[in-house]
């Protein structure tokens, strides 16, 4: 047995060669999460799950488990049509006050005919101010697509079609914190951002379109799950937990990145006057 251990904390990850990592595969959403405020759905048989948004209220679902470390992924479709002002997120968090740890996909609604914007973000200890946003290169509200985060102590990786878009490595020898001492759960939330979420928050949600939708299948989460204070799981037979980007999926990044990025905070000294944070000058080196 190994132990990756947190002294600033206390918590201690326990690797067990012989413990088993659990496995989500059926996506069967009745025995993985709960829908937990508004008018989100569970359907067919539990492989469907739907939430929606209308005047009166958003909606969102979580996991039943809570995990530290891992690769989880689901299949969404978006809100079709003109979904200006609507924020569907989905993303992995546990909040403390001063100690938030979150890493995010949100996904900007937008005029009809306009591309959604696809935000990303990594908190860490309370520290935020992490994002890159990118434009999809099809279109997230004619068919499911597959979104996954891949979070191992090395490193974080959103993949977009198993194409990885952003890497976030743990650099913690610079002082950058990063997030693997929490546990955390799955969310997935849809509600009503029109003060900021579509460009800037000049456009507004037009509540003649309502029901807002977005639909989910195929949730799946290979992780170390949390319980009785600890958590278990077995690196040496799991993939995920050694997981890097190879040339081939660098240079997928690389394309995604060139093509597709059209915001990066370690690219904005307007924002940063003092100084860009450390990790944007070591992150692509190492």
């Amino acid at each position: 047995m190994a132990a990756f251990h947190s002294p600033s904390t206390g918590i201690v990850l326990f690797l067990l060669v012989s413990s088993s990592v659990a496995t989500l595969s059926d996506g069967n959403f009745y025995q993985s999460c709960d829908v937990v405020w508004g008018h989100g759905m569970i359907q067919e048989g539990g492989q469907l799950l739907t939430l929606s948004l209308d005047k009166t209220s958003g909606s969102g679902f979580q996991s039943k488990d809570e995990y530290l470390v891992g690769k989880i992924e689901m299949q969404l479709k978006l809100v079709p049509g003109n979904s200006a002002g609507t924020v569907t997120t989905y993303y992995v968090s546990l909040y403390l006050i001063l100690f938030l740890d979150e890493i995010d996909f949100e996904f900007l609604g937008n005029l009809s005919g306009q591309a959604y914007i696809l935000h990303t973000n990594v908190f860490s200890q309370g520290k935020v101010n992490r994002e890159q946003q990118f434009y999809l290169w099809f279109d997230p509200t004619a068919d499911f697509h597959t979104y996954s985060i891949l979070w191992n102590p090395q490193r974080i990786v959103f993949y977009v079609d198993d194409i990885p878009i952003r890497e976030f490595k743990n650099l913690e020898f610079l002082g950058v914190p990063f997030p693997k001492n929490q546990k955390m759960r799955l969310y997935s939330t849809l509600w009503n951002a029109d003060d900021w979420a579509t460009t800037g928050g000049i456009v507004k949600t037009d509540w003649s379109q309502t029901p807002f939708k977005a639909s989910y299948r195929k949730f799946e989460a290979d992780a170390c799950v949390w319980s009785s204070g600890s958590s278990y799981c077995s690196p040496h037979k799991d993939a995920w937990f050694w997981e890097e980007l190879n040339f081939g999926k660098k240079g997928r990044r690389k394309w995604v990145q060139e093509n597709y990025k059209i915001y990066d905070y370690c690219k904005d000294t307007k924002r940063f006057p003092q100084g860009l944070p450390t990790e944007c000058a070591f992150s692509n080196l190492l």
